[in-house]
């Protein structure tokens, strides 16, 4: 397949899918020995069966060589590190964008929920090809995923969270070195009944919502998941930081 996209692909947002990843990052996974070893000759076969067979415990029912395997050997997430050399994790990101596997198998991916890092590579892959609808209905639900994501970047490993991770998706412009389509905002599409309300645990623990009706202790405290307190901590440190500056003016 060399490091052409696969023939008859779809155009994702407009361009061909392998550009979506910037042509400097792009051409250093070309160059990358992972790349040229591990990724060239990848492909999609049987990828849709042997993910249900991996899911289900059946591990040796197909050939070794799809990029399933090579998903299921990941042991972190990340953009670039060192020298500007790409992590495994974005050389399969760019493999995925090649072969582009149809929803279902992505879906398998997600399903998988034992390999998390398989998880990880779906949801960017997920949120950098799909509509906004689909974007929000698939990825939410994984905010619900505390586990803990080893993060390979510039300073080396760091420790992050999958919720974390698919909040960061769904919020920030950039993720794993990653500039990400645009996606259209939430109350956008909920203005527009094109996508229902969302369910904010931060909202029922501020209006002090009990989850059981009726308990005889009054309020239940609600768990708000650790990436809403970061983001909290993080606009508290600006505003009084803000504040301290103006003061000296």
């Amino acid at each position: 397949m060399a490091n052409t996209t696969v023939r008859g692909a779809q155009a994702i947002h407009g361009q061909n899918p392998q550009f979506l990843v910037e042509t400097v990052i792009r051409n250093r996974i070309y160059e990358s020995p992972y790349w040229k070893e591990h990724c060239f000759a990848l492909t999609g076969m049987h990828i849709l069966m042997y993910a249900r067979n991996t899911r289900d415990g059946l591990m040796n029912e197909f050939p070794a060589e799809t990029l399933i395997d090579k998903a299921l050997e990941l042991n972190s997430i990340g953009g670039v590190y060192g020298n500007q050399k790409p992590t495994e994790f974005l050389c399969l990101l760019l493999k995925l964008l090649q072969i582009q596997p149809e929803k279902e198998i992505l879906l398998e991916y997600l399903r998988a929920d034992e390999f998390k890092y398989m998880r990880a590579l779906a949801a960017i892959y997920i949120r950098m090809t799909f509509t906004s609808i689909d974007v929000y209905e698939i990825l939410e639900p994984l905010l619900k995923d505390y586990r803990k994501l080893r993060y390979r970047g510039m300073n080396g490993y760091s420790l992050t969270h999958m919720d974390e991770f698919v909040d960061n998706l769904l919020i920030d412009e950039r993720v794993c070195d990653i500039i990400l389509p645009r996606l259209t905002k939430r109350d956008v599409l909920e203005d527009n009944q094109d996508i229902g309300p969302r369910k904010s645990r931060l909202l029922d623990a501020m209006e002090g919502r009990s989850e059981q009706a009726g308990a005889e202790a009054g309020l239940t405290v609600v768990p708000i998941t650790r990436w809403i307190w970061i983001r909290l901590a993080n606009s508290l440190q600006i505003t009084v930081r803000f504040e301290f500056s103006l003061s000296f003016t």
